[in-house]
């Protein structure tokens, strides 16, 4: 099919969701990412779409309205101390900041601007690198989310299109707060590949977590293995989402595309290169194209190397959604003056990783094997039906 142009949300006040300078999930990514596709003239102008703020209903149609009030007068500094732990605002992993409802409203203003301009017929596919803060649960902020802006956006596609969702999330955490959020609901799917949780925040994607009630079916773990590379990544990847999207034939794709995978990352276990970032999305881009008219919306997530790593990875899926190829060779010299004194690291010359970027994994022939009986495991349910069907 013929694309339209993709949109590309942004603000340079995405900033203002700031935990503090020592806090691992640091927004500069988005900025950095914007910087290098701007040097590489690869969003113009015209493609630029400003978030809007999202309304207190909006943000209610997933948040409690008290636990919406719990984060403005967090952001007053009123909250009292017993409401911390009940409201998981104030802890560490999500410390309270002031004026933390605007600046967390306008990242659900984002997504939700990006899937009125998708469904609206405006663009194909709308990027908000600001957005995919899949750790917010109904009444409780989790792992630096606030809010949950996907779950918000999905809520707010099926309470004004109707249309069935498939939420695909390749974050090395288990997206938990959309998971729960729709596990009863027949019409939201939710794949999520992420490394198991026998070591890893949030601990929950087990692969037997399949849904609840009417919604059970819909919903598909895939916890790999840590030290799991590329390779095992992708045909791990490939299989579940073509298999879950023909078993479910969604109206329109949201992926949250996380960039934590990579061996790099200070947070995550998992052995993978820039090779999965240049993959990830043309799989999306085949399953949004193959079911849902094209009809994509692409979120930010996790990713804490925010210079080697997340710029080159968020910039690879802005690449496919935009003209359907990664990008290839040399990252401009431009952005890495610019932005190599601000950096405690090297910044990368180069689009695709360097080879011995880390030591030969031991175990991979092991991984591999367990990852791929994992996915078979999975997926014979609805491979089972099909051939019932069939």
């Amino acid at each position: 099919m013929t694309h339209l142009q993709a949109g590309f949300i942004y603000t340079d006040t995405f900033q203002n969701y700031n935990f503090g300078e020592q806090h691992p999930f640091n927004q500069k990514r988005v900025e950095l990412t914007y910087e290098l596709l701007k040097d590489m003239k690869a969003v113009s102008d015209e493609q630029i779409i400003t978030p809007r703020i999202a309304t207190d209903s909006e943000i209610a149609l997933v948040h409690d309205p008290k636990y919406i009030d719990a984060v403005k007068r967090a952001s007053r500094n009123e909250l009292k101390e017993e409401e911390t732990i009940e409201f998981g605002i104030g802890t560490e992993d999500t410390p309270a900041f002031q004026d933390m409802h605007l600046a967390a409203s306008q990242l659900v203003g984002g997504t939700l601007s990006a899937v009125d301009h998708v469904l609206n017929g405006s663009y194909n596919t709308v990027v908000n690198l600001g957005g995919g803060l899949h750790h917010g649960f109904r009444r409780k902020a989790s792992g630096f989310c606030i809010y949950n802006d996907a779950a918000i956006a999905i809520q707010y596609i099926r309470k004004h299109y109707d249309y069935k969702v498939l939420y695909v999330d390749t974050d090395a955490h288990h997206g938990d707060g959309v998971q729960w959020i729709f596990y009863d609901d027949p019409n939201v799917c939710t794949l999520s590949i992420h490394e198991t949780g026998r070591y890893l925040f949030p601990g929950t994607g087990n692969i037997n977590e399949r849904g609840h009630n009417d919604g059970y079916g819909t919903s598909f773990n895939v916890p790999i293995d840590a030290f799991t590379e590329d390779e095992s990544f992708l045909d791990t990847y490939q299989k579940t989402l073509f298999n879950v999207a023909e078993h479910f034939i969604p109206d329109i794709i949201v992926t949250q595309n996380g960039a934590d995978a990579h061996v790099l990352d200070p947070l995550s276990h998992l052995a993978c290169t820039m090779k999965i970032y240049e993959e990830i999305p043309k799989l999306a881009q085949s399953v949004a194209d193959t079911y849902c008219q094209g009809k994509w919306v692409a979120l930010g997530g996790g990713g804490y190397d925010i210079w080697r790593v997340v710029p080159r990875a968020w910039s690879q899926l802005w690449a496919v959604a935009n003209h359907g190829e990664p990008f290839k060779g040399n990252i401009p010299t431009s952005w890495i003056e610019r932005f190599q004194q601000e950096s405690p690291v090297t910044l990368p010359a180069t689009w695709h990783d360097q080879e011995n970027l880390y030591k030969p994994i031991p175990r991979k022939e092991e991984i591999t094997e367990k990852n791929s009986i994992l996915v078979q495991k999975l997926l014979q349910p609805i491979l089972n039906d099909r051939n019932y069907m069939m």
